[in-house]
């Protein structure tokens, strides 16, 4: 499969944020709760953001310029995990390219650049169980290990 990966710039917040808005869909049609409430243009916006500030990194990959993946993450740092931490917010494969290896693909570019950048480990949370039960089953079998607990948040609106 020639999936040709890189990391992306400002110009690419359009194709971005589609994938991320993909990827929110999907996650609230399967669960059928709506867990998220973004809009395209509000998305793209905040991409644009975030890449500019040099806050937020982002690795595309695209089959014949066509984009089918996406792993958005940010650098932290965590006492517990050692120090300086990766920290995957969105990761997406199109429908189409999963069980494909794209998926190996992608977390091997996220790897590497986290190890390019000394960090101690790469932590995520995954999309609500059981729905995701083969997200799950995929992260681990790459590496990945459950350390416990569930994803919480507190919105400030």
């Amino acid at each position: 499969m020639d999936i040709k990966f890189r990391k992306a710039t400002v110009e690419d917040a359009d194709v971005i944020s589609s994938l991320v808005i993909e990827l929110t869909n999907e996650i609230c049609e399967l669960t059928k709760q709506q867990h998220f409430d973004i809009s395209l243009n509000e998305t793209i916006t905040r991409c644009h953001e975030l890449i500019s500030d040099n806050r937020y990194t982002v690795i595309l990959g695209f089959l014949k310029e066509q984009p089918v993946a996406v792993a958005t993450f940010t650098e932290t740092f965590a006492l517990y995990a050692g120090g300086k931490i990766g920290l995957i917010q969105e990761f997406y494969v199109s429908p189409n390219q999963r069980s494909l290896g794209v998926g190996v693909m992608l977390l091997d570019e996220v790897k590497k650049h986290g190890k390019a950048s000394s960090w101690a480990c790469i932590e995520l949370c995954t999309p609500p169980l059981p729905e995701f039960e083969r997200t799950l089953d995929f992260y681990q079998s790459n590496g990945l290990k459950p350390v416990g607990g569930r994803k919480m948040r507190l919105s400030f609106e």
